[in-house]
């Protein structure tokens, strides 16, 4: 992996990205030049009408996707030229990413799909894991499996996979989508924990704005361009 020079508080820079997809009329693009930058210890949110290229963006950061031009730089690693494996070991170590589509294990009990990632990332914390179960109500479903949960009990366990790791970079995308109000705060409030405790970075994508309004930083997509 080819590091930058950039100062290490620095965890992500987003310089002049361009993302466009092929369709039958003629190239679609979705994002136009744009550019952000998030320091260790940063929370932001990203907003944006639907189809505005918000979750294409986070798919850019956390390299699963590649971008026409451009340079997404984590931890001082540049993303330009990156193969398949060094992409899923920069995910395994530096990126937690809470998706729309929960993915968890079905072969695999509550319990063992929280502490999937962090024992891939060699992080697995106990006394961490169990404060996750516990802020997010699943101390009754640790021997269960998914299928027999709700989308609601299936996200709060996706959310708890990804936390248990302490990422360097957490990207969320509208995580909170299927949870009440009160655990939907419970939530946001483990994520600015693990901010505040680990210096992670937090980018989270919402269409509510009174979330939104709890993070430190805010922009808005819209046309392609952030603003």
């Amino acid at each position: 992996m080819h590091r930058t020079g950039l100062d290490c508080a620095m965890l992500l820079t987003v310089s002049n990205l361009e993302k466009s997809f092929p369709t039958e009329e003629g190239l679609l693009t979705v994002l136009r030049v744009v550019n952000l930058t998030l320091d260790s210890g940063q929370h932001m949110a990203l907003t944006g009408e639907s189809g505005s290229g918000k979750s294409t963006l986070l798919y850019l950061i956390g390299a699963l996707e590649t971008f026409n031009s451009g340079e997404i730089t984590i931890d001082g690693i540049s993303l330009s030229g990156l193969g398949d494996r060094a992409r899923a070991d920069l995910r395994r170590h530096q990126i937690g990413i809470i998706f729309q589509q929960f993915n968890l294990i079905p072969s695999m009990s509550v319990h063992d799909n929280i502490r999937f990632h962090a024992r891939l990332a060699g992080r697995e914390d106990p006394a961490w894991t169990q404060q996750l179960v516990q802020a997010l109500g699943l101390q009754d479903f640790l021997k269960a499996y998914p299928e027999r949960l709700s989308g609601g009990q299936q996200q709060r366990v996706a959310i708890g996979r990804t936390l248990a790791a302490r990422p360097k970079l957490v990207l969320a995308d509208e995580p909170t989508g299927n949870l009440d109000e009160t655990t939907s705060d419970a939530v946001i409030a483990l994520m600015l924990e693990l901010v505040k405790d680990t210096g992670a970075g937090l980018l989270l994508v919402t269409h509510s704005q009174r979330l939104a309004k709890r993070m430190g930083h805010h922009l808005h997509l819209s046309g392609g361009n952030l603003s």
